[in-house]
């Protein structure tokens, strides 16, 4: 019996290079299907192109001031006219996109691991691990995710990074019930009862087995995700408690264009369009890639 276990090799799961590239080529070739989700994608595209060669797009220096060119309506000077200093709105809408995506990237980096690690260590471990893990989870979900992000960002001070530590504080909880659930079915998968009678370690099994299983479904909540980091990300802005002037924060500039609504609305408007258009997009995009790779919403 002992030889038959030395020589047996439980079934593998798929590698996560393989998982990865597999799923990419078939989202790829499904996307022609989806002109919707491709105008999603493309305009995500464009908003990163933006974001790296903003120096060579943008006509204006963002931080530039002209007094004499105040209030400017939008013209073929200025695209989208100029605010109360004189800049160019613009070329501050281009650099902003800088701080989005840095906001945008910056979370799901920090709450993409935290979600999934919390998640399947519920899952896989279950009883009291699962029942202290999932209550903390409960009493974050518990507290309006504004309301607790205006808290934090108040505790740590203004800024751009407490912006991103305090929207990363209160957005972990839906990828690690999301991950929870993923881990609860793929713990009692074939391949994780072969690799139990193996002899593989209980951490083994959670990381090189269930983990890999459940991240498609964490980026695609991700990427749901994003657009409300981005409308809360710009609603701090708009507060004064995320990215600080003269750095050219969308929810920022609606916040010093409001006084001007009613005779210079292009102020405040045209990063209100900004905001609208990045939010779409990335709804756009996480509703495509949850119709690709999850069959359960596939459309018929």
């Amino acid at each position: 019996m002992t030889d038959t276990l030395r020589d047996f090799h439980p079934a593998q799961p798929p590698g996560l290079a393989t998982r990865i590239l597999s799923s990419s080529a078939r989202v790829w070739h499904k996307l022609a299907d989806e002109p919707l989700g491709m105008i999603g994608f493309a305009i995500l595209a464009l908003l990163v192109l933006v974001a790296i060669f903003a120096p060579l797009i943008a006509p204006f220096d963002p931080a530039r001031q002209m007094l004499s060119n105040a209030l400017q309506p939008p013209s073929f000077a200025h695209f989208a006219g100029t605010d109360e200093f004189g800049r160019d709105i613009f070329s501050r809408l281009i650099y902003g996109t800088r701080i989005t995506i840095q906001t945008v990237l910056s979370v799901s980096v920090i709450v993409g691991p935290i979600g999934l690690i919390i998640g399947v260590v519920a899952g896989f471990f279950g009883g009291r691990t699962d029942a202290i893990l999932m209550r903390a989870t409960d009493i974050v979900l518990s507290f309006p995710s504004l309301i607790l992000a205006l808290a934090f960002a108040a505790a740590l001070g203004a800024g751009l990074g407490t912006a991103i530590i305090a929207i990363s504080l209160t957005a972990w909880p839906p990828i690690a019930r999301l991950a929870r659930a993923e881990a609860l079915v793929v713990r009692n998968a074939d391949y994780v009862a072969a690799a139990r009678l193996y002899g593989a370690s209980p951490l083994r099994i959670l990381f090189l087995y269930i983990a890999p299983m459940c991240i498609p479904s964490v980026i695609v909540r991700l990427t749901l995700n994003m657009a409300g980091i981005i409308l809360t990300a710009a609603s701090l802005g708009f507060l004064g408690l995320g990215a600080q002037p003269p750095l050219p924060e969308w929810g920022a500039m609606i916040a010093s264009g409001r006084k001007f609504m009613l005779d210079y609305w292009w102020v405040a408007v045209m990063p209100g369009i900004a905001i609208l258009l990045t939010s779409l997009a990335f709804n756009i995009a996480g509703d495509t890639l949850r119709d690709l790779l999850d069959p359960r919403h596939a459309r018929s």
